[in-house]
């Protein structure tokens, strides 16, 4: 009975890897055509981006409530800021139904008022469920969305998109309200998804994927926020710099496209990543398949980029009168622009004491905010995730592509170095002079998760400076081992993320 056992048994092993082999065949398949960085990006922010989706209660993103104003009025043809009476002081904003008003006004409470740890800080589950199920009622009410309202419309397409489809289908308030950020992550996942297939041949890809799974982008992709396109945009312009900057490879005329829409596009969703925007015209032409009178096209899309900008920051500009009222009521009328902007150019020795003073104070702050501060119920991602993250940087940032001189010189280098270090300050300067009172001590309202769109071309630099590389026994760059690593590690972090904020918030 043994000897007719082994055979058979032999027959069986033997079967077993070929069989794995065919049913591997498919992913593959997959990942060769797609990029592996490609094909785990769409899964794990598909699956977690609707985690935070579902997770997140009503209204508990970053400004979530103003966001979803401004998104509403965009929906209804509301493209301009519109001014509204307020007995405050200079306000913007728009009308919004009274059903979703009260969910909004019910999620405001809750989460300004917690309990102490270790009890949710939710304090009834069932009343979203019963706010949420009412009809989008066709009476409206005054909003007040002044601090969104300087936002043009094109980082809401999306989520007014959903806004629509959710009014034509008839559903109820909550229904509607997660179609639209369903609609903002469907958004990321295309965006940024193109991004990474255009890297799909380069081992960099997995750098791209690392920045673009972080816990904060995919809560905020879970989410009602203009900044879900914004970071999209930003991290797909990156991809395809790196991938003709740095990596030197020509780009399709699909990519090239994109990259020339996206020069349009950003500045006109965040002011403070135009000149990442802007780095188009750097790129050598004919990697951009243009030769001829035609390499002056990027400096043409790069022109209309940054006029629609300037066009649109002087729209926006009455806005800012009235960030006062974002502050506590003994601060308003202290965020005054206009007097910022002349004490920087009068006394800039003050300025940067101000600034070195910010940096003391919350560099530590900004740092775990990078990874994650979880909207306004301001979760911090576990520390355990952090070190995940930053083992998935180390990994991805190790594999990344070599950068030889010749297709990304030190002069093209320094430009891009020196467009990330504006890029910063611009963040510091904006929120200095429009959310940060006079003679306040340090520049507030900077948060760690501003820096993430810069983080790609950061990390580009740092690169092409660092020559050092993970290599095997036999000096050769391992590509396959180290990507499961990278996203094994980035989702172990998500896991993590999304266990913390379910039991800080829920319970």
């Amino acid at each position: 009975m043994t000897t007719s056992v082994e055979p058979e048994t032999t027959v069986e092993l033997t079967k077993t890897p070929a069989r794995q082999d065919r049913a591997l065949a498919p992913v593959r398949a997959l990942t060769q055509r797609l990029g592996a960085a490609t094909v785990a990006f769409a899964i794990v922010a598909t699956v977690f981006g609707a985690v935070f989706a579902v997770l997140t209660p009503a209204f508990w993103g970053h400004d979530e409530i103003t966001q979803f104003g401004r998104a509403y009025q965009v929906a209804h043809g509301g493209v301009f800021p519109q001014r509204i009476a307020d007995d405050r002081g200079v306000a913007y904003g728009g009308q919004i139904p009274v059903s979703v008003d009260e969910l909004m006004g019910y999620a405001f409470r809750d989460y300004n008022d917690n309990p102490d740890e270790p009890d949710a800080m939710v304090a009834d589950p069932g009343a979203y469920d019963r706010l949420g199920s009412a009809e989008v009622s066709s009476a409206t009410r005054q909003m007040w969305f002044t601090n969104t309202a300087a936002y043009s419309p094109v980082p809401y397409v999306p989520a007014a998109v959903g806004i629509r489809v959710g009014e034509a289908l008839g559903l109820d308030v909550g229904g509607m309200y997660l179609l639209t950020r369903l609609a903002g992550l469907v958004a990321y996942v295309a965006v940024v998804g193109f991004g990474l297939y255009a890297l799909r041949e380069r081992r960099s890809q997995w750098l791209v994927f690392t920045v673009a799974v972080l816990p904060i982008a995919l809560f905020q992709a879970g989410t009602v926020t203009a900044d879900t396109l914004t970071n999209a945009l930003a991290i797909m312009v990156s991809a395809l710099l790196l991938k003709a900057l740095f990596v030197g490879d020509r780009l399709h005329r699909l990519e090239t496209a994109a990259l020339l829409a996206a020069t349009i596009a950003l500045p006109l969703s965040k002011p403070t990543y135009v000149l990442l925007a802007m780095l188009v015209v750097v790129v050598p032409a004919d990697r951009l398949g243009f030769a001829g009178k035609l390499k002056f096209v990027p400096w043409a899309f790069a022109v209309t980029g940054g006029v629609l900008f300037l066009a649109w920051t002087k729209i926006a500009a009455p806005t800012g009168d009235g960030m006062g009222l974002m502050r506590p009521p003994h601060q308003w009328g202290q965020v005054r622009p206009a007097d910022q902007l002349k004490g920087i150019l009068g006394d800039p020795v003050q300025f940067v004491h101000v600034f070195g003073e910010s940096i003391a104070l919350r560099d530590h702050r900004w740092f775990n905010q990078f990874f994650g501060e979880l909207g306004f119920a301001y979760v911090d991602v576990p520390a355990i995730s952090m070190l995940a993250c930053l083992l998935a940087f180390a990994v991805s940032f190790g594999i990344v592509d070599r950068m030889s001189t010749a297709t990304a010189t030190f002069r093209r280098t320094l430009i891009v170095a020196l467009t990330v270090l504006a890029s910063v300050a611009m963040i510091y300067v904006t929120l200095y002079m429009s959310f940060t009172p006079v003679d306040f001590y340090l520049i507030d309202g900077v948060q760690g998760r501003y820096f993430v769109p810069l983080a790609i071309m950061g990390l580009a630099v740092l690169a092409r400076v660092v020559p050092l590389r993970l290599t095997n026994s036999d000096g050769v760059t391992p590509t396959r081992g180290t990507g499961i690593t990278v996203a094994c590690a980035s989702t172990f972090a998500l896991i993590a993320t999304a266990a913390t904020y379910y039991t800080v918030v829920w319970g």
